[in-house]
């Protein structure tokens, strides 16, 4: 795919010396700006797969790369999560002793902008996510919704090219939940980014560009196609 922005060809992950199947021989591209949506029973390999896009794990045979970088040692992850990748987790993974706008740009320090700079595009962002008047704020005294907001800007402070979302709504009530993908889609459109999301929530999928199912390590479409009737 010309316009992939990220792309896996027979990729196979094994734990526990080889007895546990991860990933087995997963093939699979992702468009600039697509979102797809990646469902399946636990154990099947979802969170393995993510932390493949994210430069996160190498597989054991096949290829990865992420935007033009070929993910193959420490120093190519390094590369992919610095400038590549967006991470929005189910649990936001903030930093409780700093502020909501010092937690939006950390992912700004590996880049050596200065914290005038940091700032700024922290608050730019939290504009965007309604949350100005939070700049401050001790990250515990925030709602779990304000908190995914903040992940989700924090997510986005580099304007990724590919944003990896694992179960950002797990822990939320469905009306914050709904109020936080709206957010989610709407500042990664702005960005462009492609969106690989892991969920159990099928309405979360359904404005997917596509939907992939996983199972013991393999992918496929879903839900998959019934077999046509019989002629009566």
């Amino acid at each position: 795919m010309s316009d992939a922005v990220a792309t896996l060809t027979g990729v196979h992950r094994r734990f526990e010396e080889g007895r546990v199947v991860a990933l087995d021989g997963v093939s699979l591209a992702i468009a600039r700006g697509e979102f797809v949506a990646l469902t399946g029973p636990s154990g099947s390999g979802k969170s393995t797969l993510l932390n493949m896009l994210g430069g996160m794990d190498l597989p054991d045979a096949g290829e990865v790369e992420v935007d033009g970088i070929a993910v193959r040692d420490r120093a190519s992850m390094e590369r992919v999560r610095a400038e590549k990748v967006g991470f929005v987790f189910q649990m936001h993974n903030l930093i409780p002793v700093l502020s909501a706008a010092e937690n939006i740009g950390i992912p700004l320090v590996p880049r050596r902008v200065g914290r005038r700079d940091r700032r700024e595009r922290a608050l730019r962002l939290l504009d965007l996510v309604g949350l100005r008047g939070r700049a401050d704020s001790d990250i515990r005294v925030l709602s779990g919704g304000e908190r995914q907001r903040i992940a989700i800007a924090r997510a986005l402070v580099v304007e990724p090219p590919l944003l990896l979302a694992d179960e950002p709504t797990g822990n939320l009530d469905s009306h914050t939940g709904a109020a936080v993908m709206a957010l989610l889609h709407d500042l990664r459109r702005r960005i462009g980014s492609a969106l690989v999301l892991v969920t159990h929530n099928l309405e979360i999928c359904a404005g997917c560009d596509r939907h992939l199912r996983m199972q013991d390590g393999g992918l496929g479409g879903y839900p998959p196609r019934a077999p046509p009737l019989p002629p009566s």
